[in-house]
């Protein structure tokens, strides 16, 4: 019994988009820029510019025309000046990251029995079908978090950070970075990967017969 090239093609290409998906998720996880806050010299707060990310933030002052100093302060699960929507980010983007790495052990099972040529139906389609729930699902928290961080900054939501910062509740202008655009296409390619998985049908197995020539 062999399977026709053509039956694990499109799942190999699924295991790439998912794989590709699941490494920007997790690198947006370590970025800052998912928030960029500028604020106006003050006779308070120094004129700077704060990158607010999921897990740290970063102050970047101007200190001359082209060198600028940088402080970064870490999050805590203690950091109770942290806004409702950044803490269940943080989780969000976790519960990813992990439902991302089990789906991708759950295709490379079901190619592996797809390429020993293993007969039973379920040898490889339960392990897709899992694959492509985990992805959707790792996909559905990454979108929830884009679009929450989106909303917050599009309604210019402010964060009470420590005084010790010197960063004001709300600065003058603040933006989308460019982690929301590596966070929205690893969820992307997640959701797309995931439903080639949940499609995925099983292949008919083709019996090949030696060829006799006649006497």
């Amino acid at each position: 019994m062999v399977l026709p090239p053509c039956s694990y093609n499109r799942q190999l290409a699924g295991f790439t988009t998912a794989t590709v998906g699941w490494i920007l998720v997790t690198t947006s996880m370590g970025l800052v820029e998912w928030r960029v806050w500028h604020t106006e010299n003050s006779p308070l707060f120094p004129s700077s510019v704060v990158c607010v990310g999921m897990w740290k933030m970063c102050i970047y002052q101007h200190v001359s025309n082209t060198n600028r100093v940088a402080l970064c302060q870490p999050y805590t699960y203690r950091d109770t000046y942290l806004p409702l929507d950044i803490r269940i980010s943080q989780n969000l983007l976790l519960v990813a990251s992990i439902l991302g790495l089990l789906g991708r052990a759950s295709v490379i099972f079901a190619l592996r029995n797809l390429y020993i040529g293993t007969l039973q139906k379920n040898a490889a389609f339960g392990p897709f079908v899992a694959s492509g729930i985990l992805n959707i699902a790792a996909g559905v928290c990454v979108s929830i978090t884009v679009v929450w961080n989106y909303q917050s900054v599009g309604r210019e939501e402010g964060i009470a950070f420590p005084p010790s910062l010197s960063i004001p509740f709300k600065p003058e202008t603040q933006e989308l970075g460019g982690a929301v655009l590596v966070a929205c296409l690893g969820g992307i390619m997640m959701l797309l990967s995931g439903l080639v998985f949940i499609s995925y049908k099983h292949p008919i197995f083709h019996q090949v017969h030696p060829r006799t020539s006649g006497i």
